[in-house]
């Protein structure tokens, strides 16, 4: 979001983002409103043009279609994608046949396959591991999206290593931390709720896992929604403790927004749920941080908030 908003800043409208640049409704139109135009793919973008390739990633061949046509490119995919991304690359240099855990169709597995596409293959779920067939059993490695939930994913890993038993683990941990981390949250709050609020877009996979993680965990109920507008005052109906969570990419406005709006309703005591800090930074892409070097423009790096999930009950 940050790397369009000072693409819009610096270049001016108007900039084009390939795909969603995150899977936010709101955080989408209000680029858009300020001069953002989100394409599927880059033959939609007026050859010459400037263009962001958005948080999930690309494959070679949309860097590679954007060369052609002589785009302007700012890659703002994110690291923890990026590191992805390698792994694929080097254990395809290894001849592995590599077992990406993820949604078919995301923007983030079609980047992550698209880097060595004869050599992965996607699992979608625990039940699709009876489905994976391999060149060679010593040679196989699983890695991930990056917004899975956490238990599904160690849940197709263990499937998938029974067929495989020598299957070979990632060097490090695919899962995105904030992803992690707000998961982690959920759980230790949803047993003391009886129902879970998730701020997030339907197009979001962490957002919706967080409901799925909340069920599991305890809650009686869960519900996610993009803005407080959406909130159904019968789901409070008997409620004593409400829990409020949001997807990785979920503008805190629209968090404070569902508070106020069960303050309003007598849920004003509030108490946050910490299980992790998260204090992370990430630098913009590098095309854009050296053009505002150059216009004599320090970038300031932008910060992950650190609240992951709330519980609040009447006052």
């Amino acid at each position: 979001m940050i790397a369009v908003e000072k693409a819009l800043e610096h270049y001016g409208a108007p900039v084009y983002v390939r795909k969603e640049i995150v899977h936010n409704k709101y955080v989408v139109e209000s680029l858009s409103d300020k001069g953002a135009v989100f394409v599927d793919e880059t033959d939609e973008v007026p050859e010459g043009a400037r263009v962001v390739f958005s948080a999930h990633g690309v494959s070679p061949a949309v860097h590679e279609a954007a060369a052609q046509r002589n785009l302007q490119t700012i890659d703002a995919t994110c690291p923890l994608v990026t590191k992805v991304h390698k792994e694929a690359v080097r254990f395809a240099a290894d001849d592995y046949d590599i077992l990406l855990i993820g949604h078919e169709g995301h923007e983030e597995v079609e980047g992550t396959a698209g880097e060595a596409p004869d050599h992965v293959q996607v699992v979608n779920s625990p039940d699709d591991a009876a489905n994976v067939t391999v060149r060679d059993p010593e040679k196989v490695v699983w890695i991930s999206q990056t917004t899975l939930s956490v238990d599904e994913t160690m849940e197709t890993v263990d499937r998938l290593r029974e067929r495989f038993p020598t299957l070979q683990n990632p060097p490090s941990d695919d899962i995105c931390y904030a992803t992690q981390n707000r998961q982690v949250a959920v759980k230790k709050l949803a047993p003391e709720c009886e129902l879970v609020i998730v701020v997030g877009s339907a197009n979001s996979s962490n957002s919706v896992r967080l409901v799925e993680v909340a069920l599991g965990a305890g809650a009686d109920a869960s519900y996610r929604i993009d803005r407080a507008q959406e909130m159904d005052e019968s789901w409070l109906e008997g409620v004593t403790t409400v829990g409020v969570t949001s997807g990785a990419s979920v503008p805190e406005i629209l968090v404070n927004d569902v508070l106020a709006y069960l303050a309003e309703r007598g849920y004003g005591d509030v108490q946050e749920v910490r299980t992790a800090t998260e204090d992370l930074m990430f630098s913009l892409p590098k095309e854009l941080r050296a053009d505002l070097k150059a216009a004599g423009n320090a970038p300031a790096r932008p910060r992950r908030e650190n609240r992951t999930s709330l519980s609040v009950e009447p006052v």
